[in-house]
């Protein structure tokens, strides 16, 4: 049985039933022929995109999973298709970003502007011994010189290793010693929520550490006072001052590598995934046509931060290489005003919108009264990334967002997949939505659900997420270790990619994302993933945010521990602790209630607003908090100390005097 209630379709913009079934017949019959035959599927999509030789076939299965190549003998450039593509043309002059700083700071780069900031940057690497295949480390804000930055490594046939503004000089070494990368481009500082970071004091204690770093190259950003080493540091403004106005871009292998992006995994040791060129450029590009169904007088803004894939793929590759006009955004949700994302709506006439369930619940905490000060009319389509949105928050955002008229696009895909594989595809046609579900796997994509003996599960049956077929924008390897590359994704299900995600599919064929694999208790030997009772907390009137960890108990193996922020105008008392366990009993079961319920007036985030849940496992468990150096809000953890020990304190007392 479901351990999900699958809400029944909620029709959107469909005027009759036959329209809903013309278009579910539509997107699956192009689903059907991508399968059928992919070499000229895929072939005609890529001939959208420019290419210095089109030899050999589009996939070569010669080496066979998970060695497929796509467009192994084939030729292009990822910048050269972002930016020169569209100078001869209407979009040479047309915004590619309007950028706003957290400070207030402004700039509009047109696609022109763009080309010419990338082409001066490249020259100064060429300048600088930066060649085909080499590393560059970057660790800067979201400002302008970020993308500007990736892409003038692509342009050279370098290879970029953005990492998140906001680790450790350690996870920084530790990255730059893994890529063996030979230059670093940072920031004087990063503005944060009021206060500012010193980016450079980071990188001059992880380049004692990392003995392949020749140069460091350092944006002005906040002004601060900084320390220039003498033949190795160099500002960025003065290496562009003398470079040359255009570098050719190098004509690159379909195969080549493109980036390099660490992930965490289930050890202390990151994973560098590594993307290619050819594959990457035609699937991030099909997916920002057919997924957001992006037209040349769109306004899209993807609030992800750059240093996660999400800001690779549809920051910066996916909408340049469409021609699209994007927001960059340096701050933060709520920061001054919890109605800063409604306010840069309004201004710039935004049309799209694509966030993380985390912030939209956040938004739903802080309630609709602030975007009810904004005119948000311009918005036509919303999407969700990073985790599985659940249908409360769904619904919020449908009715405060998008005034229950636009569309919106649930999306699942990871940092290995390179881009979107499950999703809505209005691009292609308009479907029936259902709140919570991920929907249909696009053109070229074989998902399935399989049980722990590989077979699959039946309709409604919790299983495990995978990839049947290669596919365009998937992961080439890891870095320095393709060993580990074939046993993480590749063994458990032989030749068959595994995504580590629970998932179901229910009667008409809709995926449902039930979290990660190893985000699942074990109680009473029953399995209760997080995300379905973090859900359940959430579907209840007074929970606006929720945040569920196992804790050891020697009878049942392991009980959850649930920490939930209440919605405004809730007040925290034993009787609301009391009506929220009984409605995770009514929705899930006895089994899943929670040993008890802490409430916190915050949860502890990362910077890019997502749970740190071994955080507050760390906190109930009375263990080291490890590094915190993402930790948005210092102060949630010691408000969940407290309410942990309080709370402890009470039942003790209760307990002994029984």
């Amino acid at each position: 049985m479901a351990l999900r209630e699958v809400l029944p379709t909620r029709t959107l913009i469909y005027p009759d039933k036959q329209t809903k079934d013309e278009n579910i017949k539509i997107v699956k019959e192009i689903h059907r022929e991508s399968l059928r035959n992919p070499q000229s599927f895929w072939r005609k999509v890529a001939e959208e995109l420019s290419w210095y030789e089109k030899d050999g076939p589009v996939f070569d299965a010669t080496d066979g999973p998970p060695y497929g190549k796509w467009f192994s003998k084939w030729k292009t450039n990822l910048c050269y298709n972002s930016l020169d593509r569209h100078l001869a043309g209407v979009r040479r002059d047309k915004v590619a970003y309007y950028w706003e700083g957290e400070n207030g700071d402004k700039r509009v780069l047109t696609y022109s502007d763009l080309h010419a900031a990338v082409n001066k940057l490249a020259s100064g690497l060429k300048n600088l011994g930066v060649r085909r295949g080499d590393r560059v480390t970057l660790y800067l804000p979201m400002i302008p010189e970020l993308p500007i930055s990736m892409l003038a490594c692509v342009r050279l046939g370098a290879i970029h290793s953005v990492v998140f503004a906001g680790f450790t000089s350690r996870s920084l070494a530790s990255r730059i010693n893994d890529s063996q990368s030979k230059v670093v481009i940072t920031a004087d500082g990063a503005y944060r929520r009021g206060k500012t970071i010193e980016l450079k004091s980071i990188v001059d204690q992880a380049v004692q550490e990392t003995p392949s770093i020749e140069k460091v190259i350092v944006v002005k950003r906040t002004g601060n006072p900084v320390n220039i080493v003498k033949d190795r540091d160099i500002w960025y403004d003065e290496l562009v001052v003398s470079s040359e106005n255009y570098v050719a871009p190098d004509a690159m292998e379909g195969t080549a590598p493109s980036f390099i992006l660490y992930t965490s995994g289930t050890t202390g040791k990151p994973k560098g995934t590594t993307h290619s060129t050819g594959g990457y450029m035609v699937w991030v590009y099909y997916t920002q046509k057919v997924v957001f169904d992006v037209e040349d007088k769109d306004v899209y803004w993807c609030t992800a931060d750059i240093g996660w894939i999400t800001g690779h793929s549809y920051i910066v590759y996916g909408p340049l290489l469409r021609g699209v006009t994007s927001i960059l955004f340096e701050g933060t949700p709520d920061y001054p005003q919890p109605d800063r994302w409604w306010d840069i709506i309004e201004r710039y006439g935004v049309t799209i919108l694509y966030t993380s369930p985390t912030a939209i619940r956040m938004h739903m905490k802080n309630g609709e009264q602030w975007a009810q000060k904004h005119n948000l009319s311009s918005l036509r389509l919303l999407g969700t990334v990073g985790e599985p949105i659940n249908p409360e928050a769904w619904k919020w955002y449908f009715k405060h967002i998008g005034h229950e008229k636009t569309q919106i696009v649930d999306t699942w895909w990871q940092t290995e997949t390179g881009g979107i594989l499950i999703t809505p595809q209005p691009g292609l046609a308009r479907i029936p939505l259902k709140p919570g579900s991920a929907t249909l796997p696009l053109p070229g994509i074989e998902p399935d659900v399989y049980s722990d003996d590989g077979q699959p599960t039946p309709a409604g049956e919790k299983g495990y997420l995978v990839i049947k077929r290669p596919w365009l924008g998937q992961l080439m390897t890891l870095w320095n270790d393709p060993e580990k590359f074939k046993q993480v994704y590749f063994t458990r299900f032989p030749g068959i990619y595994y995504a580590g995600d629970y998932a179901m599919v229910d009667d008409d064929g809709y995926f449902w994302l039930l979290g990660r694999a190893d985000e699942v208790l074990k109680v009473a030997g029953h399995r209760i993933g997080t995300i379905e009772l973090e859900d359940s907390l959430i579907s209840h009137p007074a929970v606006a945010e929720s945040a569920v960890i196992g804790k050891p108990d020697p009878v049942k193996m392991e009980v959850p521990v649930a920490f939930v922020v209440l919605r405004p105008g809730q007040m925290s008392s034993p009787e609301l602790r009391r009506d929220i366990m009984d409605h995770v009993r009514k929705t899930i079961g006895p089994i899943a209630v929670p040993e008890t319920i802490y409430f916190v007036s915050k949860l502890p985030k990362t910077r890019s607003a997502k749970i740190m849940r071994r955080v507050v496992r760390a906190v109930v468990e009375g263990k080291p908090l490890g590094d915190v150096t993402t930790l948005e809000d210092e102060t949630s953890v010691e408000e969940m100390k407290k309410a942990y020990g309080e709370l402890q304190a009470e039942i003790g007392t209760a307990q002994g005097s029984k």
